[in-house]
């Protein structure tokens, strides 16, 4: 996602919030404006649900937060290495150009993370050669690429691998005290050849000598190998021929994957003090190494900000994205931005209207799947066009995209509000459907709303809707929680309540709200007809 625009609605999603993802994502890529995905914040509800399986479009990736990430930071690329390449190759590859100096991953043979290796690993290995010039277990094919070098006796092929003390034979006035099992470097010096033959050295190295030809196809059990390179560099690289998982760091790893969160991440680079770390997918397999100078400048989340504006209904982490646009049809709310933003805001019955009205100033028109999804959110956000946030552009939008989608929008209209949707779900589920958090002055409270064309079932539940709203009231402090049952056929609202009776009263102008609950006439929506009364009381 990091190098998308991500456009999101707001927490517990209704059809409008998720279809104006949608529709506002379509648009700008069919402009060629960019990449934007679309997103939601929360399930997808029963309306929403029945509308995209209605036009057969799948839902909006979910979205958890827009924290910065490790995937957005530009972290280095170095070439991951498997753990039984040579040392010497490993260090060709830390001084190829913007590799030198930083620490490279060394793989499992499934490509999953085995340690880190780095400069400094490769020159302690190589001093404590010095103090024990022996090699252990060296892969005889790793030693011949680094020799540039050949078996050429016959039985040398038995050896996989090849161990013993270092002996550069000198010519010497007596006898070598070769060990058994040695590893014999020499020239051109046939006595000292047919010593360690004798003394069974598990490795002969011929270094730039014509006796390779001699002892070329002979039966021995000691690995004969000739090599091109002089006395002293064979004698350095055997020890370079060390696969580099002996010399990695492999324990005690701290490693950090792209979904982690920069804070985090920030917080376990204090307490360290590695120059670099490896980055892993979701596989476990490394993907590059960050530094702390990556931390200081990372890429933001760019965001759209679509049917809402406030930040307890927008998504986790906000603050640390890039708003770039935000297109809403409710109140101004406390989002901030500190640079120059795109905003419409507009007083219209649906966001996805604001949505197909830029489509025509921009001269396109949806598809029919998509327009017919459309027309679904314009109808479910006015309640069938019955909602006093609904304007004639409403209608005529809705009439225009049902024309291209080429359906009836009576018909989907109630289809959709005839549902029997959240009625046999859990109360707390079907509260949480449609659920907004609001700010009032010095109150908080949460309103959720449950539109339907026959509330008369729920009203046997409300001492159920009461408990469930009570229990979310308290986890979260509001100091109220309402719900409204909005039926559509008697265009009106059953409005339940927690606390705050008085409230209700006063705001609503009624004389008898008793028992937590009360219907009010001609009440179906909750930005234009609830929050406004309530917040001419505590705003």
């Amino acid at each position: 996602m990091q190098d998308q625009i991500l456009v999101f609605g707001h927490k517990n999603p209704d059809a409008d919030a998720i279809v104006s993802s949608m529709a506002y994502a379509s648009l700008m890529n069919s402009l060629g404006n960019g990449s934007y995905l679309a997103c939601r914040l929360g399930h997808i509800n029963d309306k929403t649900d029945f509308l995209l399986h209605r036009f057969g479009l799948e839902p909006p990736v979910y979205l958890h937060s827009v924290r910065t990430q490790v995937s957005d930071i530009d972290f280095d690329h170095p070439p991951v290495l498997f753990k039984q390449v040579s040392v010497s190759h490993a260090w060709e590859v830390l001084h190829q150009e913007g590799v030198s100096g930083s620490a490279i991953p060394v793989a499992n043979e499934d490509g999953t993370l085995f340690g880190m290796l780095t400069a400094g690993a490769i020159a302690e290995h190589d001093m404590e050669s010095i103090d024990l010039p022996q090699i252990n277990d060296v892969p005889i094919f790793n030693l011949l690429s680094a020799l540039e070098g050949r078996v050429i006796n016959d039985g040398g092929d038995i050896f996989d691998s090849i161990s013993g003390e270092v002996v550069i034979a000198l010519p010497h006035p007596t006898p070598l005290p070769l060990m058994e099992g040695s590893v014999v470097i020499c020239g051109q010096q046939e006595d000292i050849v047919q010593q360690a033959l004798d003394s069974k050295a598990s490795c002969i190295i011929l270094c730039q000598t014509d006796l390779a030809e001699k002892y070329s196809g002979i039966h021995s059990e000691t690995c004969i190998i000739a090599s091109p390179c002089d006395a002293y560099r064979t004698a350095r690289m055997l020890y370079q021929a060390n696969p580099v998982e002996r010399i990695a760091q492999s324990k005690d790893l701290v490693c950090f994957h792209l979904d982690d969160y920069l804070d985090d991440v920030r917080d376990k680079v204090l307490e360290s003090r590695y120059r670099s770390y490896p980055v892993l997918d979701e596989n476990g397999k490394p993907v590059g190494t960050l530094s702390r100078y990556h931390l200081l400048k990372p890429r933001v989340k760019r965001c759209v900000l679509v049917d809402h504006n406030e930040k307890s209904q927008s998504v986790a982490g906000l603050e640390q994205a890039q708003i770039i646009a935000i297109l809403d049809h409710h109140r101004l709310g406390d989002v901030q931005t500190g640079y120059p933003t795109f905003m419409r805001n507009e007083p219209i019955g649906s966001t996805t209207s604001i949505v197909a009205l830029m489509y025509q100033e921009h001269g396109l028109m949806p598809g029919p799947k998509l327009a017919g999804l459309m027309a679904g959110a314009i109808l479910s956000d006015t309640v069938i066009f019955k909602s006093p946030t609904c304007t004639e552009k409403d209608r005529r939008l809705a009439e225009r995209l049902a024309r291209i989608a080429g359906i009836d929008l009576e018909s989907l209209g109630r289809e959709m509000f005839s549902l029997g949707g959240s009625d046999d779900k859990p109360v707390a589920e079907q509260l949480k459907s449609d659920f907004k958090e609001f700010r009032l002055g010095n109150h908080l409270l949460g309103i959720g709303q449950i539109t339907t064309i026959d509330i008369s079932s729920r009203l046997t539940r409300i001492q159920d809707y009461l408990d469930a709203m009570e229990t979310v009231r308290k986890e979260h402090a509001y100091d109220m929680v309402l719900l409204m049952l909005t039926d559509v056929l008697r265009e009106g609202t059953e409005l339940i309540y927690t606390n705050g009776q008085d409230a209700v009263r006063q705001a609503f102008g009624i004389n008898t709200a008793e028992d937590h609950h009360v219907f009010l006439e001609h009440v179906v929506s909750r930005k234009k007809q609830i929050v406004p009364a309530l917040s001419a009381l505590w705003g």
